[in-house]
């Protein structure tokens, strides 16, 4: 999973992640300032998920993210 991505663009995609999982808090979000490890566990504490289910949200969300933005793009 690429984690730089989440990190690089946490301010951008803050929103986008809060409207993705609306059960998470402000203060979750907070907490998290783009830490896949981080939001995993409070993936995995609101919604009652596996690490793996969360990781794999994750993921998909990352792709997403990384198809989106020409951040990748030359």
């Amino acid at each position: 999973m690429d984690e730089n991505i989440l990190k690089g663009m946490w301010k951008q995609l803050k929103g986008t992640v809060k409207e993705t999982w609306g059960e998470l808090t402000d203060d979750d979000l907070t907490e998290v300032e783009g830490n896949v490890e981080k939001l995993a566990g409070k993936l995995q504490e609101r919604y009652g998920w596996s690490r793996e289910r969360a990781d794999s949200e994750i993921s998909h969300f990352i792709e997403k993210a990384r198809t989106d933005s020409d951040i990748y793009r030359t």
